[in-house]
């Protein structure tokens, strides 16, 4: 790169989610932060009226011909996540830092590897969790600090969406556990509600002051169509040190809830909506809109340039792979359907909700009980990992296995 020139970078995965990258970069490209050399999809890149594509940005269908061709300082990967560790292993082997879609991998094995080559490539890798920019989150855990809240019991969040039949004929992948005998886990807590699980294990990491270490997952997995994975769950992580978190998460909704995180201490409750940056700290009449996001791109780049310190760095996302890697064994989710279902619409834009499934998922956030132990009639037991992490007493300090 010429001294003063803004960094190439190269976007692989153009369409789908890769259009919303493509709107960033064309803001940062238009602002002189970046500047757009290439764009990589197996098929031509969709028409996007908001990132018209730069005169000269090359065109491929292959990642390994674009870093030779287009020698890029910077790629962002936003393929399926199955293929992210190979994809990911050529651009650092390339020289290039990397800013990588969630769920960065799909196991711990995967996460390790990738791991060793950023740290053989000396190159930076930052994890698309774009809501851990959020202002409102830093003032969320500012707040904690400052023990607005007391002494933090739990941690929590629900999220209730629809996804409809389009959706899981999106491509060969959707709603697949595994693609060609690797891990796909296209389900609700893996993929589209992902970011509410990262937002509760930023705030655990906040409370304990060092990354969760999981020692005890819980989870009660469901679906109401003919899916291999997930569409609705309810999971509870146990940390070897600070409060228990637990999500409850839907694409199978009656109503739409965005996503609320639920610090609940001794002096209150403080609710978070991190799609919307709301915040509602104890003493507050009602949310609040907390203006500021950092974008996770504009992040890497002033890393490069100043040293600035990554917001989602590939290390603090481990937790969230081990949650990913504990539930890889885990049986196939509970198939809910009778009376228990009704559709909304027809063609590609019907929905299958999950009657009651509102109240189920809200009630366990309040309390932190799964759905089997407040005895919900639909509710089966929770797949347990216990993952040999000794689990200090909440009271006295002592510890227990």
């Amino acid at each position: 790169m010429t001294v003063g020139a803004p960094p190439r970078v190269a976007l692989v995965g153009a369409n789908g989610h890769g259009r919303w990258h493509r709107r960033v970069i064309a803001a940062l490209h238009g602002a002189g932060r970046l500047r757009l050399v290439a764009l990589v999809d197996v098929r031509p890149p969709e028409e996007e009226p908001d990132a018209p594509t730069p005169p000269g940005t090359g065109i491929f269908t292959d990642h390994r011909a674009m870093l030779a061709a287009s020698h890029p300082d910077v790629v962002v990967v936003c393929t399926p996540p199955h293929t992210h560790l190979p994809i990911a292993r050529d651009v650092l082997a390339a020289g290039a830092d990397l800013l990588l879609e969630k769920p960065p991998v799909l196991d711990l094995a995967e996460h390790r590897a990738l791991v060793d080559a950023t740290t053989a490539a000396g190159r930076a890798v930052q994890v698309n969790f774009q809501a851990l920019g959020s202002a409102a989150l830093a003032e969320l855990t500012a707040a904690l600090a400052a023990g607005r809240l007391g002494p933090v019991t739990g941690i929590a969040t629900v999220a209730a969406w629809q996804r409809p039949d389009a959706y899981y004929a999106r491509s060969p992948w959707a709603g697949r556990r595994s693609v060609d005998g690797r891990p796909a886990l296209d389900g609700a807590l893996a993929n589209p509600l992902a970011h509410a699980l990262m937002q509760c294990l930023a705030v655990a990491e906040a409370v304990a002051g060092e990354p969760v270490r999981p020692a005890r997952i819980e989870v009660e997995r469901y679906r109401v169509r003919p899916i291999e994975v997930d569409d609705t769950t309810v999971l509870r992580l146990t940390p070897a040190v600070g409060p228990p978190v637990l999500a409850a998460l839907t694409l199978a909704a009656e109503e739409h809830v965005a996503g609320d995180v639920l610090v609940t201490g001794a002096r209150g409750r403080a609710v978070l909506e991190y799609p919307t940056d709301r915040l509602r700290l104890p003493g507050d009449a009602r949310p609040r809109a907390v203006p500021g996001r950092v974008g996770l791109l504009a992040n890497l780049l002033d890393h490069r340039a100043a040293s600035v310190p990554l917001i989602a760095p590939l290390v603090r996302t481990g937790p969230f792979t081990e949650v990913l890697d504990a539930l890889r064994d885990a049986p196939e989710p509970t198939l809910l359907d009778g009376d228990l279902v009704r559709t909304v619409g027809d063609g590609p834009e019907r929905v299958r909700v999950l009657r009651g499934v509102n109240a189920v998922l809200r009630d366990a956030a309040e309390t932190g009980v799964l759905p089997s132990e407040a005895g919900v009639p639909w509710a089966v037991r929770p797949y347990l990992v216990d993952l040999g992490v000794d689990i200090p007493d909440r009271q006295d300090g002592t510890h227990h296995a």
